[in-house]
């Protein structure tokens, strides 16, 4: 007769199974980096006083222009992009998003090319751009 102890000690449950390859799958991930010019932290954010929600915005389009992929970047212009998406990928409601376009784009951060497809500075301002020697490949805004 087979010893229930033997039994017990030889059975491996599921669930730990699955936690266990959930952490080494946590653990191997690599996360991603974007660049962001210290302009940004050392002046933008000192002398605009932007709210929270600008920043997240104003960083949503910084990255899709010059931290990912992007066929427009040396216009700095974002692709094409959906505003819902915008809202769901910020967990911010559609109102919040339309004004903090607004007003970012107010500080000239970024300029409306057309619905969903905007030019964003690489260096968050006209004077810094032409400090920085930046141009956008004869594209005027």
């Amino acid at each position: 007769m087979v010893d229930l102890r033997t039994i017990l000690d030889n059975h491996r449950s599921r669930l730990s199974d699955k936690s266990e390859v959930v952490i080494e799958a946590e653990t191997s991930a690599t996360p991603t980096v974007s660049e962001i010019p210290d302009i940004f932290f050392d002046q933008v954010l000192i002398d605009f006083k932007l709210t929270r929600v600008e920043v997240m915005v104003l960083m949503y389009l910084y990255r899709r222009v010059w931290c990912r992929p992007n066929l427009y970047k040396v216009y700095g212009i974002s692709q094409l992009l959906s505003h819902t998406e915008m809202a769901k990928n910020l967990s911010l409601p559609m109102e919040n998003i339309y004004q903090a376009l607004r007003k970012v784009e107010d500080y000239g951060f970024i300029s409306t090319i057309r619905s969903g497809q905007y030019f964003v500075r690489k260096y968050f301002t006209k004077e810094a751009d032409e400090s920085y020697a930046q141009t956008y490949d004869d594209f005027e805004v």
